[in-house]
């Protein structure tokens, strides 16, 4: 009997495990969220639906680039950063934030579907082996780079570290091709791209994205200003579309005092994590001015919110773009990355500057900055719509949630000398061909000036408007000498401003275009006037501002 007995065991085990199992399926399905099973059932469907496809579609379909195509779109419902990157284009994709890629070394631009080398980097590959500012790439290896885009280019002349190139070139003034086998190697990616005195007090730095070795840069800029004496500095973060949220924090922990809230992200599944200042920075006192237009963007907003929000300093010029969504990157085995937006950020007022949106009008959003434009944002302060929350800074200064980081002094972008001949000239690339052209052919001369300053004394005794307009008459632009002169000094500044960037660097470029800057000169004003620090206005001040307006 006790033998029949145990025989049953493994028996009712089974039967114990079934029961368990419908149990817990039940609950499951039947539980207050019901997440699991709506998530399975619906994943599901969608890959029965590409089974149907695969096995039963009239024609044939490359299934791989079905779900290639479909990913995008399933993301473009939710917000408008949260994004898809294929395996083939997620290399590149990375590579403008990290400190270095693997190159020849050479800035180009594409002048009659040729390769114009602009300049050469210092030390890299291609200056080694004896390539020039001005020489035309033909080929690389056997492939002919004549009537590719930027884009194809770089493929060709990019490669992994220690790859081999054979480079076909033109010179100027020689008539038989030039060859040059150049080995690959690391080629710095700079986003520090200016640091200088303006004067014997004011420093300036550019900062162009938030990258791997932004901080580390950023920290020998202020370095090598700190030697040069200076006192007080503006950060222009203008046309900054961000970058790594991290890099932001800390840089901007380096001017802030100890404890203080830099930012602070939150998400459905991502619980408030706050980050704040060590009071380890070696500039906490130094006068800070920052520069930002409707260009800068996520990890310039991060920076920019801190400085507001803790009245550490003043932020000059227009409203940033608005973007208070972070992204995480999560890897496919084939290579291929989604970008997801799992959180916000919030300043430390505690706003989100995230301007508003629809789940799948992403179109909308991209032309929101269009929208800007066409109200009258870019020109008048009362245009900017302050639709947001209050918040309020430190010492009760109140600002905005809710689309970008309203500046403290706006500062219009100007547009009085602008005429129809003039954005002619700019647009139909004729001004940029005209300034490429005039340095190639003064390449020598050029380069004997070695500051901004020498070079200009020589431009401006070369009669370059006339020269251009006779550029445009042969290129089908019709001269038109009224107009000309009301644009003159628009057309001397931007002749100038590009004929340097080609014969010298950025630095120069940018050094030379700050000078007549407003916004640049505003922030000057401010800092000479010891008045970066912001204050809540006296009484008597608040009234009449509300009077006036």
């Amino acid at each position: 009997m006790n033998k029949n007995k145990h025989r049953f065991v493994p028996l009712w085990l089974s039967i114990s495990m079934i029961v368990g199992i419908l149990i817990g399926t039940f609950f499951t399905s039947h539980s207050s969220t019901g997440k699991l099973s709506i998530i399975n059932t619906r994943s599901n469907k969608l890959n029965y639906l590409l089974q149907l496809i695969d096995n039963n579609y009239v024609d044939t379909v490359d299934m791989s680039s079905l779900v290639e195509d479909a990913m995008p779109q399933i993301l473009a419902e939710l917000d408008p950063h949260s994004s898809y990157i294929p395996a083939k284009d997620a290399e590149e994709a990375a590579e403008g934030l990290k400190g270095s890629f693997s190159g020849i070394g050479v800035s180009f631009t594409m002048e009659k579907d040729t390769v114009n080398v602009m300049s050469v980097i210092s030390g890299g590959p291609a200056q080694k082996v004896g390539i020039m500012a001005g020489d035309r790439i033909l080929k690389a290896d056997t492939v002919s780079l004549v009537g590719m885009d930027s884009e194809q280019v770089m493929k060709h002349l990019k490669g992994p570290k220690g790859t081999h190139v054979r480079l076909a070139v033109k010179r100027h003034g020689t008539k038989e091709q030039v060859f040059f086998d150049v080995v690959r190697g690391d080629i710095p990616n700079e986003s520090v791209v200016a640091a200088y005195m303006i004067d014997k007090n004011i420093g300036y730095v550019k900062v162009k994205k938030f990258g791997e070795q932004t901080y580390a840069e950023m920290l020998v800029a202020l370095a090598r200003l700190n030697i040069d004496g200076m006192k007080n500095l503006i950060v222009d973060l203008r046309g900054n579309t961000g970058g790594y949220m991290h890099i932001a924090i800390q840089m901007v922990n380096e001017f802030l005092p100890a404890n203080r809230l830099v930012v602070y992200t939150e998400g459905r599944k991502s619980p408030r994590e706050e980050f704040k200042s060590d009071g380890r920075g070696s500039f906490k006192q130094l006068p800070i001015v920052v520069l930002m237009d409707e260009a800068s963007a996520s990890a310039s907003e991060i920076f920019a919110g801190a400085i507001q929000d803790n009245d550490r300093g003043t932020i000059i010029g227009r409203r940033s773009f608005g973007k208070g969504l972070v992204q995480q990157p999560m890897e496919f085995r084939d290579g291929s990355v989604v970008r997801l937006t799992v959180a916000r950020y919030y300043t430390p007022s505690g706003r989100c500057i995230q301007k508003p949106y629809q789940h799948g009008k992403g179109e909308d959003y991209e032309n929101e900055l269009l929208a800007r434009y066409e109200r009258g944002e870019f020109f008048y302060q009362d245009s900017i719509h302050q639709e947001g929350e209050e918040y309020h800074t430190l010492i009760g200064r109140t600002v905005y949630g809710g689309g970008g980081i309203v500046p403290d002094i706006f500062v219009p972008e100007d547009t009085t000398a602008i005429t129809s001949y003039y954005k002619q000239a700019l647009f139909s690339g004729l001004l940029r061909q005209f300034c490429f052209s005039y340095t190639d052919s003064k390449r020598e001369v050029l380069s004997k000036y070695e500051t901004v300053d020498e070079m200009l004394r020589y431009l401006k005794g070369q009669n370059l408007l006339e020269k251009f307009a006779r550029f445009g008459e042969q290129h089908e632009l019709r001269r038109r000498n009224i107009l000309m002169e009301k644009s003159k000094n628009l057309f001397y500044r931007n002749i100038y401003g590009n004929i340097i960037y080609n014969a010298m660097d950025t630095e120069n470029y940018i050094e030379y275009f700050n000078r007549e800057d407003q916004t640049v000169q505003k922030a000057c004003q401010i800092l000479r006037d010891g008045t970066s620090v912001p204050t809540l206005p006296a009484v008597g001040e608040e009234n009449m501002e509300a009077g006036e307006e």
